[in-house]
Formats: structure tokens, sequence, C-alpha cells
């Protein structure tokens, strides 16, 4: 029998080897790589394709959303849960947005995390009952309420702009994405026009309001 395959993305070691040991205990199932950032997280989801990728949203160089949004493009096959410490409708209406199949609260009990999997593996979407109750709660439709001016950044400048928020230098980011220190600088100035933001200060705590970076 074909064991679950699964790919785990948080950024601090300590949880990561906490919840493959979790993982770990369920015979029909293996983790095939476990990473620390969203960019590797695409990168290994693309090399291992794994059935189910397990992403922090909060992770350094791409932020877990964002990841989704490539993963689901590049590894269709692979279907993404989301973990979150925050319990707000505004992330998961962007996570489901983005391709995630579900979405639940860090602070869940283990079982829980065993359950979304398996339903998120089966293709049927799950969500934290305080998620569920929260979405219940909520009389607006699914797509009102949550764009603004971060969205109408392209996946390109979602990730120079999550890089420069974590304070990389052009150069930092050019080598990182692949791309020329002047094509950075197009990036960065049509970021900072598009959000009407002034300063590398108001880009860092634009993207700590959005839980981009931590």
């Amino acid at each position: 029998m074909r064991k679950l395959r699964l790919l785990l993305g948080d950024d601090h070691p300590l949880v990561r080897h906490g919840l493959r040991k979790v993982l770990e205990e369920q015979p029909a199932w293996e983790v095939v790589s476990e990473v620390g950032d969203g960019r590797e997280a695409v990168r290994e989801a693309i090399a291992h394709k794994p059935d189910v990728a397990i992403l922090d949203v909060a992770m350094p160089l791409l932020n877990g959303i964002d990841a989704t949004q490539q993963i689901v493009r590049r590894a269709p096959e692979t279907r993404i849960l989301m973990l979150s410490m925050h319990a707000d409708e505004a992330y998961v209406m962007r996570a489901v947005q983005a391709g995630a199949t579900g979405y639940m609260v860090k602070d869940a009990a283990g079982k829980e995390l065993l359950t979304a999997i398996e339903s998120v593996a089966a293709g049927r979407p799950y969500f934290s009952p305080a998620i569920e109750r929260l979405l219940h709660d909520d009389r607006r439709s699914p797509a009102s309420g949550f764009a603004d001016r971060y969205d109408t950044l392209s996946a390109r400048e979602r990730e120079v702009f999550q890089l420069i928020a974590e304070a990389k230098s052009n150069k930092e980011v050019a080598v990182l994405l692949g791309i020329s220190p002047a094509t950075v600088e197009t990036h960065r100035a049509r970021i900072l026009q598009k959000l009407d933001v002034h300063s590398i200060a108001e880009v860092v705590r634009y993207a700590a309001r959005r839980g981009i970076i931590s």
C-alpha cells in the first residue's frame, strides 16, 4: 500500500521536530521533506510532489500563502494545509484564494492535525472549529472586505516585497531571485508606488500587519 507523502514547512526547528514526530507515528504516512522557509517549500514540493504540504503562514524568504500559490501552480497534485497562529478570517480567505485546501490554528490538538491531513489528502476542505465558527458568524460574502493594495502586486513583486521587509539589500534579493540589482530596484519602486508607502520602515510595518513577517 502506498504511503501518504507529506512535506512539512515551518521556520522553527523545534516545532518541525514535534510535528514530524506526531506524523511519523502514523505507519501509513511518511515525511518526505521538511523545510524552514517558503522558497525551499516550493522547491521541495516540485522535487518530491508530496500528497500534502503542511505549511506555516509566517515563513522567511517567502510566506506560506505566497508559497501555496506557487506550489498549486507548479505542483498541482500537492494539496496544502495551512498552519497559523492567526485565527483571523482575512488570513483564512487569503489562504483559500491562494489554493489551500485546509487551514488550522497551531494551538489545536495533535489529533485534530491528523484529522485535518486526512481530510485535505482526500480533497475535502478542513478548517479548525474556531475558524469554522468565525466564518459562520461573519455575514459578509467570502470575497468581500479583503482586497487591498497588496493584492495588486505580481507574484515576483510579492517575493521582492517580503525580502525587502526582511531587511535584505538589493544585491541579496538579486542573488536569491536570480535577477539583476537594477531589476530589484525597479520592482522596489513599483512596490512602494502600488502600496503607497514611502520608506522601508513603512514596508516592514505593512508586512507585519499582514502576517507576512513576524
